[in-house]
């Protein structure tokens, strides 16, 4: 076999002629033989709300990234909204590229407050059975202002002391009380693990009030769950409508995102087409 080796005559514009077709060719491909259509696709960041976890988008990453989707679920503090929403911003600024910010329930108050001031980065918010809070709202508020709600009748709180003296509570739902509540739709053998490994808000963050809210600046998309025990359905009208955001209603509780994955996965790919 003849080698390609160029030989001691090769001239100056030989080798320079040879070294430009060399980069035209390794560049025509694409940068790591990534496809243009997944290069344009934004990272997904899931947030979860109170009495729930990053497992409980489980089916909506499974789907997400079957359709190429980079996603990110992002394990929430439920400390208070100013502390979730720096914790969240923290590893929104650790993500190239555009980003949709997707946030369950409390959820949706610590995406509000986290996209402020990132227009040019979060290209969409998603509120699935969310609280999309104004400035000076807080979650407990907004779920008190509609009748509806029967989370007060089945919380329980867990008071604590820090090492630095500092007290407060944890809330927790009873555990026996959690799938009527929260996941009524969801089977029960279900049900029973998510209610035994529920993540507890802390009583605070409920009663803080956000600061700032970036559906203002930032399209927004919102999945209503009309039978939800925890967020009035009066009350998720009544915010994505303000919010003008692009609203879909579902039969479905609060655990939306565990007993109707599809429905959930279709308006977050529907919020990430405009971010291409």
């Amino acid at each position: 076999m003849r080698s390609t080796r160029p030989s001691r005559r090769t001239t100056l514009a030989g080798l320079t002629a040879l070294a430009a077709l060399s980069t035209v060719t390794v560049a025509l491909p694409g940068a790591a033989g990534a496809s243009p259509r997944h290069k344009a696709l934004p990272t997904i960041v899931l947030e979860h709300g109170a009495f729930a976890d990053a497992a409980s988008w489980d089916g909506v990453v499974k789907r997400l990234q079957r359709s190429g989707y980079p996603v990110v679920a992002a394990a929430n503090p439920l400390r208070g909204p100013a502390n979730d929403a720096a914790y969240l911003r923290s590893v929104v600024d650790h993500i190239d590229g555009p980003v949709v910010l997707v946030g369950h329930s409390y959820g949706g108050t610590v995406i509000s407050q986290a996209a402020a001031g990132l227009e040019d980065k979060v290209k969409a918010l998603v509120y699935i059975a969310a609280f999309l809070p104004d400035a000076g709202e807080s979650s407990l508020g907004l779920t008190d202002k509609f009748p509806g709600s029967t989370l007060g009748q089945v919380i329980e709180p867990v008071n604590y002391t820090l090492p630095d003296g500092g007290q407060g509570a944890d809330v927790y739902i009873k555990p026996e009380k959690f799938r009527k509540q929260f996941a009524a739709d969801v089977p029960a053998d279900k049900a029973r693990l998510m209610a035994a490994g529920q993540r507890p808000v802390a009583a605070a963050a409920l009663e803080e009030k956000s600061t700032t809210a970036a559906w203002k600046a930032i399209p927004s998309w919102s999945l209503v769950t009309t039978k939800d025990r925890n967020i009035p359905v009066a009350a998720q009208r009544f915010m994505s409508a303000r919010a003008h955001a692009h609203t879909t209603e579902i039969d479905a509780s609060h655990a939306v995102t565990v007993s109707r994955p599809d429905a959930v996965t279709r308006i977050v790919e529907k919020a990430a087409r405009t971010a291409r």
